[in-house]
C-alpha cells in the first residue's frame, strides 16, 4: 500500500512515543485523519468540541504526563482557534506541537478561501519552531526537530501541512546536496550547576535566619529533596499556583499560596523572611516578595531567562531542581534555632482556624462559595487530580484546598485564561483514566465555552476505568473576580451590564447528556453533595447556588484598597445591601485598629 505524507506523519508521531492527538475534523486536515484511521489506533484521536479546548488538553497532557503534547486543527478558523491554549502551553513552558492544515499549494497567496498566513500567526506562540511543509522528503527532519525543539526548549511547536501534499506519496529525502537525514530521540539532560556555584547558594542559605523558600512547577518533582531542605534549614515554604502540588499541606510550615489568591502566612513569611530561596517559579508579582535589599537570595531554575527577573538573587544556579537540591544538601548546616520555623507554625495553626471560621459563616444570597473547597478537602482522595478555573473559584482552590501527597493540580497559571479547567480535567482523565478528577469552575467560564466540553465527556466515559469525573460549578449569575476587582482596586461599582450573566441550570444539562447533576443551593448539604459525586458510577456536575458577594480577600488589604472599597458604596453598588452585610467587616476592618476576623 502506498505511503502518504499523512501515514508518514502519524508514523513519525507513533515513533516519537506520541500516543494521543486532541482536535477537530475539517478538510484542511482529511489526509491526517485518513492516516490515523489507517493507522487503527497507533494514536487516539479525542474529538474535542472546539480547537480552542483541544489545544488546552495539549498543554494539560504535558502537565500531568511531561510527554509531549499534540493538538491538531484544520486550515484558518481551525488553525486560528488553538492560539489561547497554545499560549497556556507557552507562558507554563509545556511541550506542546500543533498541527494545522493549509489550503492547496498552488492556491496560496490567490486570496483562497480559509487561506490565513499560518506561519506569520504561529510565529509569537511557536517561535521556537514554525514551518510549512513544501514537498513529502521535507516531512521526516521538520517533525524530528519540532518535536526536539519542544521537548528540549519546553516550548510550543507548530507545522503546517497543505491539504494536497498530505495525500501525496511520501518520499523520504534522496542522499544530495540540500537534504537533510534526522532521526528520533531526545531525552533531557541531567543539568547541575557547578560545585563552587552550589557552595556560594550554600554561604547565603546557612548564613540566613530566616529562611523563606518559594516553590512553583519546577519543583513538583523534587518534593522529598525540598522537605529534607526544609528541615534542614528551618524554613518555611510558600507555593506558587503552578507549584501547589509540590508539597503536602499538612506539613506545618507549609504556608499555602502566595500572591493575591494567597495566604497570610505566606505574605508574613516573604515581609519578615531575611533569606530567599525561590525552586523552579516564574511567580509574576513582585509585590509579594521581598522588598529589594531586604532579603538575600538563591534561585534555581531550568531555564537561564528566568533567574533573577522577579527578584535580584545573589545567587543563581541553572539546573534540574531535583538534582541540584540533591547536590546542595550535603553543603548545608542544620540550623539548631527554630524560633522561625515555630513562629511560621504558629501562622498555619492560626490560620487554618480562621479559614475554617470564615468557611463557615453563612452566606445571604446562597451557599459562601468558600465551604465549597473548604468541604472538599477533607474528603479528596490523595490520588485525586484537581483542576481549577481562572477567576473567584481560584481564589478558594488557592487558600482551602488542603492538597495531599500523591495529588496532581493545575491551571491555567501564565496567562490565566477563563476556561481551561474543565478541558485540563478531561485531558487528566485520560491520561490516568484510573484516577479520580475534579474540576472547580465559574459560571462564566462554564458558559464561555466549557459547558460544551461536556458533551465530550458524555461521549468518552464510559471508557475509563475509574468514571469519577466531577465538575463543580459556582453559580453565582456574576463575573465575581473581575466584579470585585472593580469594587476594590478601581473603587468603581459593579458594572452590570459587563459583570451580570444568565442564570443556566448546570445540572439539568448535564442530565439531559446522560451525566449526573446535583444541585446545592444549602451549605449544610455541601459535604454530602462531595460524598455522592465521589461514590457515583458516572460523571457528575455539581451546581451550587453561591454568593456572589463573599470578597475574594487578598492576603494584605492596603489602605488604598480599603479607601476603594469605600469609595464604591459611597458611590452605590447595585449589591450593596448584601455586600455589607457580608463583607464590609472583612474588607474595611482588616485594616483598622483591633479588628478581629470575621
Amino acid at each position: 500500500m502506498t505511503t502518504t505524507v499523512g501515514d508518514f506523519l502519524v508514523d513519525r508521531l507513533h515513533a516519537w512515543g506520541v500516543r494521543r492527538i486532541f482536535g477537530y475534523p475539517g478538510d484542511g486536515i482529511n489526509g491526517i485523519l485518513g492516516a490515523l484511521n489507517r493507522a487503527e489506533g497507533k494514536i487516539e484521536f479525542i474529538q474535542t468540541r472546539h480547537e480552542e479546548m483541544a489545544a488546552f488538553m495539549a498543554s494539560a497532557h504535558a502537565k500531568f504526563t511531561g510527554e509531549l503534547g499534540v493538538c491538531l486543527a484544520t486550515s484558518g478558523p481551525g488553525a486560528a482557534h488553538l492560539l489561547a491554549g497554545l499560549y497556556d502551553a507557552r507562558l507554563d513552558h509545556m511541550p506542546v506541537l500543533a498541527i494545522a492544515g493549509q489550503q492547496a499549494r498552488a492556491s496560496l497567496g490567490g486570496h483562497y478561501q480559509q487561506e490565513v498566513d499560518l506561519q506569520s500567526m504561529f510565529k509569537d506562540v511557536a517561535g521556537a519552531f514554525i514551518q510549512q511543509a513544501s514537498v513529502p522528503s521535507q516531512v521526516r527532519h521538520l517533525v524530528d526537530r519540532a518535536i526536539r525543539t519542544a521537548l528540549g526548549e519546553r516550548k510550543v511547536a507548530a507545522l503546517v501541512f497543505p491539504n494536497d501534499l498530505q495525500e501525496l506519496k511520501y518520499e523520504p529525502p534522496p542522499r544530495k546536496h540540500g537534504t537533510l537525514h534526522s532521526g528520533v530521540g531526545y531525552r533531557a539532560p541531567k543539568t547541575v550547576p557547578y560545585p563552587d556555584d552550589l557552595q556560594r547558594a550554600a554561604e547565603v542559605l546557612n548564613a540566613g535566619k530566616k529562611v523563606a523558600i518559594l516553590v512553583g512547577a519546577g519543583a513538583l518533582q523534587a518534593t522529598d529533596e525540598v522537605i529534607a531542605l526544609a528541615e534542614k534549614l528551618g524554613a518555611g515554604v510558600a507555593k506558587a499556583l503552578l507549584g501547589k502540588a509540590a508539597l503536602p499541606d499538612d506539613l506545618p510550615y507549609v504556608t499555602g499560596s502566595i500572591g493575591l489568591l494567597g495566604t497570610e502566612p505566606s505574605y508574613k513569611l516573604m515581609t519578615e523572611c531575611d533569606t530567599l530561596l525561590m525552586i523552579g517559579s516564574g511567580f509574576p508579582y513582585s509585590e509579594f516578595l521581598p522588598k529589594e535589599g531586604a532579603a538575600r537570595g538563591v534561585q534555581i531554575d531550568i531555564k537561564p531567562d528566568m533567574l533573577s527577573i522577579r527578584y535580584p538573587m545573589e545567587v543563581n544556579l541553572v539546573g534540574d531542581s531535583a538534582e541540584t537540591l540533591r547536590a546542595l544538601l550535603p553543603l548545608l548546616e542544620h540550623k539548631a534555632d527554630r524560633a522561625w520555623r515555630e513562629g511560621i507554625e504558629g501562622w498555619m495553626t492560626d490560620w487554618w482556624k480562621k479559614l475554617e471560621k470564615r468557611a463557615l459563616v453563612s452566606g445571604t444570597t446562597g451557599v459562601n462559595p468558600q465551604r465549597t473547597v473548604w468541604e472538599l478537602s477533607p474528603r479528596v482522595p490523595p490520588n485525586a487530580i484537581v483542576t481549577s478555573d481562572s477567576g473567584s473559584c481560584a481564589n478558594w482552590y488557592a487558600r482551602d484546598l488542603k492538597v495531599k501527597r500523591g495529588m496532581m493540580c493545575s491551571l491555567s497559571g501564565g496567562l490565566a485564561s477563563m476556561g481551561a479547567a474543565v478541558p485540563y480535567a478531561i485531558s487528566a482523565k485520560f491520561a490516568h483514566p484510573e484516577r479520580p478528577v475534579i474540576a472547580l469552575v465559574g459560571d462564566g467560564a462554564m458558559q464561555m465555552n466549557n459547558m460544551a466540553e461536556l458533551i465530550t465527556v458524555a461521549k468518552y466515559w464510559k471508557q475509563w476505568s475509574d468514571p469519577r469525573w466531577i465538575c463543580m460549578v459556582l453559580h453565582n449569575d456574576d463575573l465575581n473576580q473581575v466584579t470585585w476587582e472593580q469594587r476594590v482596586m478601581n473603587g468603581d461599582p459593579k458594572f452590570e451590564a459587563s459583570q451580570d450573566i444568565p442564570s443556566v441550570p448546570y445540572h439539568r444539562f448535564a442530565e439531559l447528556i446522560g451525566l449526573r447533576g446535583l444541585y446545592v443551593h444549602q451549605a449544610e448539604r455541601m459535604g454530602a453533595a462531595w460524598d455522592e459525586a465521589l461514590d457515583s458510577d458516572r460523571p457528575v456536575v455539581i451546581e451550587v447556588k453561591a454568593d456572589p458577594n463573599i470578597p475574594p480577600l487578598p492576603p494584605h488589604i492596603t489602605l488604598q484598597q480599603a479607601k476603594a472599597f469605600a469609595t464604591t458604596l459611597f458611590e452605590g453598588d447595585p449589591d450593596e445591601g448584601n455586600i455589607i452585610v457580608d463583607t464590609a467587616k472583612q474588607v474595611l476592618g482588616a485594616v483598622l485598629p483591633g479588628h478581629k476576623d470575621t
